[in-house]
C-alpha cells in the first residue's frame, strides 16, 4: 500500500462507459496531484486511488505529464467560464465587478483545490504547464477587457492592462485569503476586494458620458 489510504481507495471492479471512466481518473488525480504535488506524485498512486489497474489508467493517459495537462485544461476552461459568466450575470458595472471578484473568491474555495493546479504548480518550469497557467490568466482578463472598451472607450491596450491588473488583484487577495484560514468569510472578503476594484476602475468615464463610470 502506498501513502493512499486504504480507506480512502475506490473499489475496483466496476466497469464504465469511457468518459465515466476518464472523469474519475482525472478526479483520483486531481486528489493525488493537490495533496502530494506534481513531483511526489506516482502513476501507482492515482491507479490505486482511482480502483484501476495501472494499465487501464494508461489506456486514458500515456503518461503523468498527460494526465496533468488534461486536469489543468479542465480547470484553466471551468475558471474561465466562470468569470465569463460573472461578466455576463449583469448590466450594472458595479455588481459586475463584484461578481467578477466572487467568481475568482469562489474557484479558489472550491475544496477540490483545483486552484493550486492551475496557480501553485510545483511543474510551472515545465512549458506545457506555463503556457496554459499564462493562457488562462490572458483569456479571462480579455473577457474583462472587452467590458472595459465598450463601456469606456478606451483602446484594446488599455483595456487589457486595466482588466489584467483587475484579475490580477482577484486572483492573489483570493489566495492570500484563503491561506490566512479564513478570518474573514469569503463574502466579506471578496465585497472588501470588490470594493477596491470598483473605487478604480469608476474612475474612468463612461463612454460618451462626462460622469465617473
Amino acid at each position: 500500500m502506498t501513502a493512499i489510504e486504504e480507506s480512502e481507495v475506490r473499489p475496483r471492479g466496476t466497469r464504465l462507459p469511457r468518459s465515466a471512466r476518464r472523469n474519475q481518473l482525472l478526479g483520483a488525480a486531481q486528489e493525488v496531484f493537490v495533496a502530494q504535488g506534481y513531483h511526489a506524485a506516482a502513476m501507482d498512486d492515482i491507479a490505486e486511488r482511482a480502483g484501476v489497474s495501472k494499465p487501464v489508467l494508461y489506456q486514458h493517459f500515456p503518461g503523468k505529464l498527460d494526465l496533468y495537462l488534461a486536469l489543468l485544461d479542465q480547470h484553466c476552461d471551468a475558471l474561465l467560464q466562470s468569470v465569463r459568466r460573472a461578466l455576463g450575470s449583469t448590466t450594472d458595472n458595479k455588481q459586475r465587478v463584484a461578481a467578477t471578484m466572487e467568481a475568482y473568491f469562489a474557484y479558489v474555495e472550491d475544496p477540490g483545490g483545483a486552484f493550486r493546479l492551475v496557480f501553485e504548480s510545483d511543474l510551472t518550469n515545465e512549458p506545457a504547464v506555463r503556457e496554459r497557467v499564462d493562457k488562462v490568466s490572458e483569456d479571462c482578463a480579455e473577457a474583462i477587457s472587452e467590458v472595459i472598451a465598450e463601456d469606456t472607450g478606451l483602446s484594446p491596450e488599455e483595456s487589457m492592462l486595466l482588466a489584467m491588473g483587475l484579475g490580477g488583484l482577484a486572483q492573489v487577495t483570493a489566495r492570500y485569503w484563503l491561506s490566512t484560514g479564513g478570518k474573514l468569510t469569503r463574502e466579506e472578503a471578496a465585497r472588501l476586494i470588490s470594493s477596491l476594484s470598483w473605487r478604480g476602475i469608476a474612475g474612468f468615464p463612461l463612454h460618451g458620458s462626462e460622469s465617473a463610470g
